[in-house]
């Protein structure tokens, strides 16, 4: 297991996020909707949609937009959304593998293949990319959860495979078909997550100059933005010198 944290390297910065509430209810809210869908619409018997419920939760969502979203899933008066990949590069030769539930995937196509290229970037073949990736479970917890020796041996206890701390908060990893399971022990000793989620974790980072990582979040901030793309994950290392002249 590991100490050191590149996850807010990893996931976009959740300040920019926090910035576009609504946008971020949004996917949440399509989120819950997909996983009361695909399974029970009750959260103890669907482990998806419990962890969309507990992200949710963190983001502050208000119970009634919850609620709702489950409703329309158990009513069927919803959209057909499905999950699309996309694979490609970013600025300085980072890889980006971006995630998205849709509606319309050509819609959606457009939109990132656009977003993508005018800020950089190109998109590649299913696989160009995510060869480069470990596809593992990911449990995010605050800081407030415990210290990093708390979380550690939490983690360890119920059998994750690492774990990474700073002062923003701990993330654990866990083999992909643990994902749940661990979930499940760490939750009496850790309380609920901020989330638990399926993830792609990079093998190997690339460090990103203050040039190409300006235009970089300016390509994930314009992937963000679109209501379809859920996460964009990347291999990119921004060094801290570098984050603080872009302020």
């Amino acid at each position: 297991m590991a100490g050191h944290s590149k996850f807010k390297n990893i996931m976009h910065r959740k300040g920019a996020q926090d910035k576009k509430r609504s946008g971020m209810f949004s996917k949440l809210s399509r989120e819950i909707t997909v996983a009361a869908k695909m399974g029970l619409p009750d959260p103890d018997m669907n482990p998806r949609l419990r962890a969309a419920i507990n992200a949710a939760k963190a983001q502050s969502m208000p119970k009634d937009n919850i609620q709702r979203s489950i409703d329309k899933a158990s009513k069927g008066d919803t959209e057909n959304y499905e999950e699309v990949r996309y694979e490609g590069f970013g600025p300085g030769g980072v890889s980006l593998i971006i995630e998205a539930l849709t509606d319309n995937r050509n819609r959606t196509a457009t939109n990132v293949r656009t977003a993508v290229s005018k800020n950089g970037g190109n998109l590649g073949a299913s696989g160009s990319v995510s060869h480069g990736f470990d596809r593992m479970g990911l449990i995010t917890y605050p800081a407030s959860a415990g210290d990093a020796e708390k979380v550690f041996e939490a983690a360890l206890e119920a059998g994750a495979e690492d774990v990474e701390s700073d002062e923003e908060g701990h993330e654990i990893w866990t083999a992909l078909d643990a994902l749940h399971e661990v979930t499940r022990a760490l939750t009496p000793v850790l309380g609920e997550p901020e989330g638990a989620k399926l993830a792609w974790r990079p093998q190997t980072m690339v460090n990103v100059g203050a040039d190409e990582a300006a235009l970089l979040f300016k390509l994930i901030d314009t992937l963000d933005d679109d209501d379809d793309v859920q996460t964009v994950w990347g291999n990119y290392e921004v060094a801290d010198e570098v984050m603080e002249k872009l302020g």
